[in-house]
């Protein structure tokens, strides 16, 4: 195949309004859970949280685990496996996916998640995103049946932590010992007071040592979304998401109703019983709720889209397709503004804000973004990191600023 395919951009195409609204909506709801874990790590977060017992505070911790934990990582894994099917539909020549593309394109997301979690925070997951991606970018050409069969099989298998947990033995990995010198007194030190080369030190360890939650419980919940993501867009579903929301409303109500009845079971009810806490069943109780969140998540678009079309409401999910279209920008500036908040370069206010807080301060942060973005987009056609990942994927200086011309597809 020649190069011309791959480093000249395709015609510029009117983008989706919707999509961007998803992709907005994604990450507010991000945020929302992310900074919980930037106020206070896994190492102590439990023991952290022991001590907001006021009305608002369980009533924000309440609305955390019923609205948000898991359901907007599966909303924007979604959405990235869309946006490649549609990205090599419009590249695809003589039934050929110029590889090469997404491997470099693949390859500078994955240099920016590794800047991420060195400099900014270790929670990231665009390294993820980018190994992932480009393992599915091989799958696009495949039948729609082993696209869908292929989705269903990662999100619903249950054994990933006991695969893992032996290739670990096998290889000699031992994430637990990353932080063995580390408690969460230490910890709170670093980050509030310490310096940020220590600062750096953490992030990577905290990587290192989260590796089983980001391969075992992440990655499939990714994998699984990135290929229906994928079936979407190969078969240009959103060529018509107005008559596909409505086709699709019945089956979604009842999936979702059924599947928060478990939730709420697995919540408030399964842990006084003492089958819950039997080791043999309870990959499939947690399996279980990781589905019914996800289905969730898939139910907030939908309810979104049938706003989109069907309501007024629309006026006021308009803006949120602002931030959605600088969505790499806004989700690596959160951690910024994070690390600003929590971090001794900043405010240092790590483990000091309650459930309350950090959810106001999430959601008036997002309305921030909302603003910049607006006004970012009136002068430049991409956010800055957007327009940063498009020059390296097409080795070119490409045009950022709306009076100059460009082909690049708006993607």
């Amino acid at each position: 195949m020649k190069n011309s395919t791959i480093t000249t951009p395709t015609k510029k195409q009117k983008r989706i309004d919707l999509l961007d609204v998803y992709r907005g909506f994604a990450i507010l709801g991000i945020f929302v859970v992310n900074i919980v874990i930037m106020n206070s790590t896994f190492l102590n977060q439990d023991e952290f949280a022991k001590q907001w017992t006021s009305n608002i505070d369980q009533a924000s911790e309440k609305i955390l685990q019923l609205f948000f934990y898991t359901k907007f990582f599966p909303i924007f894994s979604l959405l990235f496996g869309l946006g490649i099917s549609m990205q090599a539909l419009k590249l695809k020549t003589n039934n050929k996916i110029p590889f090469s593309f997404f491997a470099r394109r693949m390859l500078v997301l994955f240099v920016i998640g590794v800047i991420h979690i060195v400099f900014i925070w270790s929670g990231d997951v665009l390294n993820l995103y980018a190994i992932l991606g480009l393992l599915v970018t091989l799958l696009v050409s495949r039948s729609n049946k082993l696209i869908l069969f292929l989705s269903g099989f990662f999100l619903l298998f249950p054994f990933y932590d006991q695969i893992f947990s032996s290739i670990f033995e096998i290889v000699n990995f031992n994430p637990g010992s990353y932080l063995k010198n580390y408690d969460g007194a230490e910890v709170n030190r670093v980050i509030s007071e310490g310096t940020y080369f220590e600062g750096i030190k953490l992030r990577v360890l905290e990587y290192l040592t989260n590796i089983p939650m980001l391969f075992g419980f992440l990655a499939p919940i990714a994998l699984s979304m990135f290929l229906l993501g994928i079936y979407l867009g190969k078969n240009q579903i959103y060529k018509s998401l107005k008559p596909f929301i409505k086709k699709i409303s019945l089956p979604i109500i009842i999936i979702t109703i059924l599947t928060n009845i478990y939730r709420v079971a697995f919540l408030f009810l399964l842990p006084q019983f003492e089958i819950y806490h039997n080791e043999n069943f309870r990959p499939y109780f947690i399996k279980l709720m990781i589905v019914s969140d996800v289905v969730t998540g898939i139910f907030y678009l939908w309810i979104i889209g049938w706003l989109w079309y069907n309501t007024k409401f629309r006026k006021i999910l308009k803006p949120l397709k602002y931030a959605g279209r600088m969505a790499l920008t806004n989700y690596i500036m959160q951690s910024l503004i994070g690390l600003i908040i929590f971090s001794s370069i900043g405010f240092a206010l790590y483990e000091t804000m309650s459930p309350s807080e950090t959810l106001i301060t999430a959601i008036a942060v997002f309305c921030f973004q909302v603003i910049f973005s607006k006004i970012w987009l009136t002068f430049f056609k991409f956010g800055p990191l957007e327009w940063i990942w498009r020059c390296f994927t097409y080795k070119k200086v490409l045009p950022i600023k709306k009076s100059e011309q460009s082909t690049v597809p708006n993607i």
